[in-house]
């Protein structure tokens, strides 16, 4: 009988340590934050390599500095596997939220996935992740982006016009979007000669460029899916002599001089810096345990010298 009763003791002692253990783990994962001083964001950016990332990364810290929020952000450099590397470092230092900016939608999966399991919400910017949890995403709508610059193309050119597309990174949900939005008209409405990337990078776009226009002598127009891209491109049509329109993406500092000056026609205004601010105000509203949106629109406007 002795035997029997020591026997349920150490049972219910066990299940009791275990219930425990469980519960204590649960109130880590869902510990919610009465104050914003001192908690940790950790941000990763796809590469701080261009000015409009600069102004998103500006937004986020002003914003965070405002809250009382500690801000490390990780530069990826456009390269995947640096962008993991440097999650990993800020699960490791335990932040409390996690902004991310993806080089390649697909490939961050993995390390969203690590956040998720660390119990680390997760909220993308203006580029989402193909899988893992995100608590939201924050960004311009850029399918309707591209769909205005196709729009305005058409306008200033008339239909059936002769165009060229600057692709962005291949596996970016930007460059997806954008041009999705942007052939939803321009396959009906104009002729699109070819679609080449040049990963959202100056250089690129100014050598793509060179190469596209030396197989194509009828272009009237080029739509890049960044300002960047539009910028190098503008360099390699002044070297070439020819008079085509250019119309951008992002309206960062550059883009907006040159529409003034008269050297790209029109850009698709962005505005990284709300898109920063809104990431922490959605994270702040998070660890207080308030809902988000799973989607958070920033608005976009066109911007042309006129």
């Amino acid at each position: 009988m002795k035997k029997i009763v020591t026997i349920i003791m150490v049972l219910s002692l066990m299940v009791l340590a275990a219930c425990s253990m469980d519960s204590g783990l649960t109130d880590d994962k869902k510990e919610k934050k009465d104050s914003m001083k001192d908690v940790k964001v950790g941000v990763s950016i796809s590469t701080l390599n261009n000015p409009f990332f600069v102004s998103l990364k500006d937004g986020i810290e002003k914003e965070a500095k405002e809250k009382g929020m500690k801000v490390t952000v990780v530069d990826a450099q456009d390269d995947t596997a640096k962008q993991i590397s440097g999650i990993e470092d800020l699960i490791l230092q335990k932040v409390d939220v996690l902004l991310v900016n993806p080089t390649d939608s697909a490939a961050i999966s993995s390390a969203v996935k690590d956040a998720n399991d660390a119990g680390i919400p997760v909220i993308t910017i203006d580029r989402s992740s193909d899988e893992g949890d995100i608590e939201t995403f924050i960004a311009s709508d850029n399918v309707a982006g591209g769909e205005m610059a196709a729009e305005y193309l058409v306008k200033e050119l008339g239909e059936k016009a002769k165009v060229v597309e600057l692709e962005g990174v291949s596996g970016a949900s930007a460059t997806r979007e954008r041009g999705k939005g942007f052939h939803n008209i321009a396959d009906k409405q104009l002729e699109v000669l070819t679609s080449q990337t040049a990963e959202f990078d100056r250089t690129k776009g100014l050598n793509v460029m060179e190469n596209i226009l030396q197989g194509n002598k009828d272009i009237q127009a080029v739509f890049a899916h960044n300002d960047e891209m539009a910028l190098g491109a503008i360099e390699a049509i002044k070297a070439a002599g020819k008079d085509i329109i250019v119309v951008g993406f992002d309206g960062n500092d550059d883009a907006l001089k040159a529409v003034e000056n008269g050297e790209l026609k029109a850009t698709i205004a962005q505005q990284p810096a709300l898109i920063g601010e809104e990431a922490v105000n959605a994270a702040e509203k998070i660890l207080k345990g308030d809902k988000v949106d799973d989607t958070i629109s920033v608005p976009l406007k066109l911007v042309t010298k006129e």
